[in-house]
């Protein structure tokens, strides 16, 4: 039996190893850091949680977001009509007081459960900060507001408790800044080129927090290949697997041109090199990518800066994935020639 054991106890060590070396030494998640924080009077714990999570995914102030919360529904400790179950007078429902129509169009399965249901605060937080990104939230906060309640005192009722909130003091004496850090913002509000981008990019986020485990393949934990497969599979698009082989499967391109969904690759990992990358991550903008990074890794699954100094290069799958079959074609993995340019099945032309 203590033989078993310590068969198990190598085996574990073994895969621990395998994921921490295969993301390198990360840097620190640049949303996450925000999502734990000090708690906030009046907030409820379960809630703050929420709000701060949304904020990191969608750029919207949690401040912001707490503040129409509480408006709507006490962080809902509200047991006015529509608030727990059915609609108000005017056919609100939910924690965020979303009218069915709003609700259809901007619902967010938060939790990922396979549900939208706009009575649970997983849920209708980051719809709300869905709904409030649309528009033109954090630029246009005031735009949005009234976007969201066509009312100029609920806007100025909505900032005043959001900049209590911001300012609220964790010791009692010490004002604390609570807002997302910019960089947050920056990458969630990234505008994706085209819908199928968005959506790759989308998938991609909504596994953050998930784990690392080399080898996996979803949909409870990822290494670094299989989520940026999976994530274009979100889009109906076909990668390979490994990163060995999405390296030479996409179109090079130079390095200070990767946009949202080009993939980034890393010489990182057992049996890797600058001619053979080991790491990969999909490009969400602003110098930012979404990577599952390593088991030991905190969060496993997260934003970061893929300007490192083991970054090898970009290849953008779509060039080959939408380019039209020609005798002309180059070859998996080969150099972009940007005196070449492409035609695409939409029948714009683009550069390699």
């Amino acid at each position: 039996m203590p033989i078993v054991a310590l068969l198990v106890a190598l085996v574990v060590l073994v895969v621990v190893i395998i994921g921490a070396v295969t993301g390198s030494t990360p840097q620190p998640d640049a949303c996450e850091s925000q999502v734990n924080g000090p708690p906030v009077a009046g907030v409820p714990a379960t809630y703050l949680a929420i709000y701060r999570r949304a904020a990191a995914d969608y750029g919207i102030p949690w401040e912001i977001l707490a503040a129409v919360g509480s408006i709507e529904s006490d962080h809902g400790r509200s047991t006015a009509p529509g608030i727990h179950s059915g609609e108000n007078q005017a056919g609100a429902g939910g924690p965020m007081q979303f009218l069915s129509a709003t609700w259809a169009g901007y619902g967010v399965d938060g939790n990922h459960d396979g549900k939208t249901n706009r009575y649970d605060p997983a849920d209708a937080i980051p719809a709300a900060a869905n709904y409030l990104r649309h528009n033109g939230a954090p630029p246009k906060m005031r735009a949005a507001l009234f976007a969201y309640n066509h009312s100029n005192a609920y806007v100025e009722n909505v900032l005043n408790r959001a900049h209590k909130y911001k300012t609220t003091l964790s010791t009692g004496s010490t004002p604390v800044n609570t807002s997302p850090p910019a960089e947050c913002a920056e990458a969630a509000a990234i505008s994706a080129p085209n819908a199928t981008i968005a959506k790759i990019i989308a998938f991609a986020m909504a596994q953050r927090g998930k784990p690392y485990v080399f080898g996996a393949t979803g949909p409870n934990a990822w290494d670094c290949s299989s989520l940026v497969q999976a994530a274009y599979a979100a889009a109906g698009l076909t990668i390979p697997r490994t990163t060995f082989a999405q390296w030479p499967f996409g179109v090079r391109i130079p390095k200070n041109a990767a946009h949202p969904g080009d993939l980034v690759f890393f010489n990182s990992g057992p049996g890797t090199s600058t001619t053979r990358p080991g790491h990969v991550g999909l490009v969400i903008g602003n110098g930012q990518m979404i990577a599952a990074r390593c088991s030991t890794c905190h969060p496993a699954i997260g934003v970061e800066t893929y300007q490192r100094p083991d970054w090898i290069g970009a290849t953008r799958p779509i060039l080959r994935l939408t380019a039209r079959p020609s005798r002309n074609q180059p070859s998996p993995g080969m150099t972009a020639n940007p005196e070449n340019p492409r035609h695409r099945l939409d029948g714009s032309r683009e550069l390699q």
